[in-house]
């Protein structure tokens, strides 16, 4: 469990650091040569730490720690569990729960990478003032 914990903390450390760091970069400034290899090596590292070891160190605390393991049935014959599940056709095991988590995971990466892309494309963008409009939707013109 702190392994995974520690691994979902360095990854919003690193994805804090690249909003903090939005906020600061002037727009249209010329990026160095030293600064785009630093960037680059930086997004991948992210990239391969949220979609690699995130989700490595979720399935091995489920399999080792929680005892999450294909043998270990959910629903279906064999099962600890209620009654009429336990006489269920289907068979479920707990690593399958394990792996739906881990798609969930991959999701909440996905949307967060596609936020943090907008963020850094947006930035210093002022947002347009709103014009008053008539009460057909066209805009008022002041003479």
């Amino acid at each position: 469990m702190v392994a995974f914990v520690g691994s979902v903390l360095v990854a919003l450390a690193m994805s804090l650091g690249i909003l903090w760091y939005a906020k600061r970069r002037p727009v249209g400034h010329p990026l160095t040569w030293g600064e785009a290899m630093f960037a680059g090596t930086y997004v991948f590292f992210l990239m391969f730490w949220v979609y690699g070891v995130v989700p490595h160190q979720w399935l091995t605390w489920t399999q080792n720690e929680l005892k999450w393991r294909t043998d270990a049935l959910l629903i279906g014959p064999g099962s600890n569990a209620w009654k009429p599940l336990q006489s269920s056709p289907i068979t479920m095991s707990k690593a399958t729960i394990g792996d739906i988590v881990v798609v969930g995971i991959y999701g909440v990466f996905l949307v967060s990478q596609v936020a943090l892309f907008s963020v850094w494309q947006n930035r210093g963008k002022k947002k347009a003032a709103e014009v008053e409009t008539s009460q057909y939707g066209r805009p008022l013109v002041k003479v």
